[in-house]
């Protein structure tokens, strides 16, 4: 069966990986096209236009498939898997594979149907979360369910979530070949009424609220490392904090203020409780732990953070 795989960020890597290692006859990979990379500009390719290179499989990097149709009919492909490509799919590019498209999906459809699963999941108090294997439709992440592999969260945070993640799909493409291969394959309707969405991820949505509870706070702390950060103000400079767990405080402080800073971290009254921050990046500056930024005196107790 020949297969074409459509994916960009390194989250795909893995799955492509597997299907080579597999023996699957991959006769394309499609990918988005070269970026503009840091402050120099310096156009680079996706980290799997950079593999399928490696691997000797040819690449297509259409700034929009949906007006190149028939090169993708063209491929002769059975099927197409796809994993975080970043481009939606016309109808046109779905009728070229007789056996249908299939996606990796980093969530446990129907919940977190959309463009953030992995953070959403985090944020949501979730306790596990998955990938699952759907036949791709023109609606949202709506198709019928060939497979589903779960996971535990835990304290991961989104990078080691979504590396975690990475792994799964990979042995779901797999997997899922196995089964289109077969022909015997037993799809699963999705819920339409346990459906849920998220949608993208800005900065903005990093921002911390102390008025929020402690639980809350470390979610969105984990649930925005490494990227985009979650952050708070300190004074008029941002104050990004990358690790914080929850404590027990019973004074009276209002929500952000500093009860100590010291070497176990900055500690931080919010709503029921406290969190204490034990690693962070100053405004303009690197990585540290927050006990190496108390020592420095940039903050003390007392100090607001907003």
């Amino acid at each position: 069966m020949k297969l074409v795989f459509a994916g960009s960020p390194e989250f795909a890597v893995p799955a492509l990986n597997a299907l080579y290692e597999c023996g699957a006859d991959i006769v394309a990979v499609i990918t988005q096209p070269d970026k503009p990379v840091g402050r120099k500009k310096v156009l680079t390719p996706t980290p799997v236009k950079v593999r399928a290179q490696e691997l000797n499989i040819p690449v297509y990097d259409f700034l929009k498939i949906r007006e190149h149709a028939d090169a993708v009919r063209a491929l002769g492909a059975d099927i197409m898997i796809t994993c975080a490509y970043g481009q939606i799919l016309t109808q046109d590019i779905l009728n070229c594979f007789k056996k249908g498209v299939w996606n990796l999906h980093a969530s446990l459809l129907p919940q977190l149907r959309g463009a953030s699963p992995v953070q959403s999941a985090i944020l949501e108090g979730k306790t596990h979360t998955g990938v699952t294997v759907m036949r791709t439709e023109l609606s949202l992440d709506t198709g019928d369910m060939l497979l589903v592999k779960r996971t535990e969260i835990g304290n991961k945070t989104y990078g080691e979530l979504e590396q975690a993640l990475s792994k799964l799909a990979a042995e779901a493409a797999v997997k899922a070949l196995s089964f289109l291969e077969s022909g015997k394959t037993q799809l699963l309707m999705q819920d339409e009424a346990k459906a849920t969405y998220c949608k993208k991820i800005s900065k903005s949505d990093g921002k911390i609220n102390f008025e929020n509870s402690a639980d809350e706070i470390c979610r969105l702390v984990r649930a925005m490392n490494p990227q985009p950060v979650a952050y708070c103000m300190q004074g008029k400079n941002a104050l990004n904090v990358l690790r914080a767990e929850a404590c027990a405080d019973e004074s009276n402080a209002e929500c952000g203020t500093v009860i100590s800073a010291d070497k176990r971290g900055i500690k931080v009254k919010c709503k029921g409780g406290a969190v204490i921050i034990s690693e962070l990046i100053p405004a303009g500056g690197k990585r540290m732990s927050a006990a190496d930024y108390a020592n420095g005196r940039k903050i003390k107790a007392g100090d607001r953070l907003d």
